[in-house]
């Protein structure tokens, strides 16, 4: 999969929810490896501040990003929008502090996006694969978030109010691609009994009957409904028996529920990659989503890379026999036994190390260890492998080790293991010469490191 952009920019105009000020928003195109940055113009010299889980700086209502004294509120439904739509990249610029509020949905934000138009980018789309059990709590709140390993993106969630008119609601979406057609139009929700200690602090000042549903859950008088009316600057309605108050009525029987995972999906976008697994979430809000993302992108900082996947009954791009068409190494020194990935700018061999390695005899007989210059020729054999995928009739080409820098040595690989290695260009192929940096793997752990040159010689 490639990465995704705008192929063309558009603008959105109106009201925010919390300040009440009229806004324009407007999406462009962003290069490759940018990911979300929003841009407040408003301000005197324009400051962009990344859309990402760490910058989340408040998560009462709504998911608030900031820098320094920067801040730009209620964007988790425009984030929702670009993550169910598949872009990556996307410069967001606004001028106010906060998003505006639009329906209280994505839906205007998805249509806008679809007719922009979407754009492939040459750079890979990189994603963080869930490979473990991963479990955020709320023990306050009875808030948790399970994220299992799966082959693909999927969203469960469910929602439990003490209210008898929202109990428990179920919500799932199995396929990003569904996310037009059955959550973005999913609107944000309040109860009525919430809405004076919001306005109180200062809140929701362009919240009106049209970009929330307003769940009325306790009799109250038509007096005090009024009251609560006046102080939103809405006009009067009379409500005789327990429901939902609207102009519009839902747009789903669960539309409460679907909302819950749109705010999921904005949340989790500023992850920064998109992610393969299954989220179950039990009574999720902005504080435990941004809780997961976080997380990760702790988990994303501590190994720059992740483990690549390897299912041994997948039958490989390359098996031993093609590979000796490619290279001229034989046993002892031919250190890759099968490729099972291969793109443009990257590769993925295994190989397999036995008791029986003639180098374990001497390295060592009581506690034997793979030398660390055979993991760093099994790297350059694999990026060799690499480099030949450039070319026609790679055959008549050899590359040539002329290089290594940054060697780093992690974990010992013993007899037994299956060392993964990915291999990547680090800069485009120039006179026949590849920078690429390289990982060797064992399960999820990074066991050696290096960045290396070599060279591409026609020779037969």
């Amino acid at each position: 999969m490639k990465q995704q952009t705008l192929q063309n920019s558009f603008s959105l105009t109106g009201k925010g929810l919390h300040t009440g000020m009229d806004i324009t928003i407007t999406f462009l195109p962003a290069p490759e490896n940018h990911g979300y940055k929003i841009q407040r113009i408003d301000l005197p010299e324009q400051p962009v501040i990344e859309a990402v889980a760490d910058q989340v700086s408040e998560t009462q209502r709504g998911t608030v990003v900031g820098k320094n004294e920067v801040v730009v509120s209620t964007i988790e439904h425009a984030m929702a929008a670009l993550y169910g739509a598949g872009i990556d990249n996307c410069l967001i610029q606004v001028n106010a502090p906060e998003f505006p509020i639009l329906d209280g949905s994505a839906k205007y934000y998805t249509d806008a996006i679809e007719k922009a138009g979407i754009v492939e980018q040459e750079a890979e789309r990189d994603y963080y694969i869930i490979k473990d059990k991963i479990e955020v709590k709320d023990e306050n709140t009875g808030s948790s978030i399970l994220v299992l390993p799966d082959d693909h993106f999927s969203v469960n969630v469910l929602i439990n109010f003490d209210s008898p008119v929202l109990n428990n609601q179920y919500a799932c979406l199995e396929d990003l691609e569904q996310f037009k057609d059955e959550i973005s139009a999913s609107r944000t929700f309040v109860f009525v009994r919430e809405i004076e200690p919001l306005v109180k602090h200062n809140l929701i000042k362009g919240g009106d009957l049209d970009n929330a549903i307003v769940i009325y859950d306790q009799k109250t008088s038509q007096e005090e409904l009024d009251r609560l009316a006046d102080l939103m600057n809405v006009p009067h309605k009379h409500v005789d028996e327990l429901g939902y108050i609207n102009n519009k009525p839902l747009v789903f029987d669960n539309e409460p529920a679907r909302h819950k995972l749109l705010d999921i999906l904005g949340d989790i976008a500023l992850i920064g990659k998109p992610i393969k697994g299954r989220i179950i979430a039990t009574r999720p809000g902005h504080k435990i989503n941004n809780q997961l993302a976080r997380s990760i992108r702790k988990e994303m900082k501590r190994q720059e890379i992740q483990a690549p996947s390897y299912d041994p009954n997948k039958e490989p791009i390359m098996d031993v026999n093609r590979i000796k068409q490619l290279l001229p190494h034989r046993y002892p020194m031919l250190l890759v036994d099968k490729i099972i990935e291969i793109g443009k700018n990257h590769i993925v061999g295994i190989k397999n190390f036995t008791s029986n390695e003639p180098f374990f005899q001497g390295h060592f007989p009581q506690e034997p260890v793979t030398p660390g210059v055979l993991l760093i020729e099994a790297m350059a054999q694999t990026g060799g492998l690499l480099v030949l995928n450039t070319v026609e009739d790679p055959e008549k080409y050899s590359t040539y080790f002329l290089k290594i820098d940054n060697v780093k040595f992690r974990q010992k690989v013993v007899p037994g293991d299956t060392v993964i290695f990915h291999i990547s260009f680090m800069t485009e192929l120039r006179r026949g010469c590849a920078y690429m940096k390289g990982y060797a793997f064992v399960g999820n752990k990074i066991t050696t490191e290096a960045e290396f040159m070599a060279q591409i010689i026609k020779n037969k």
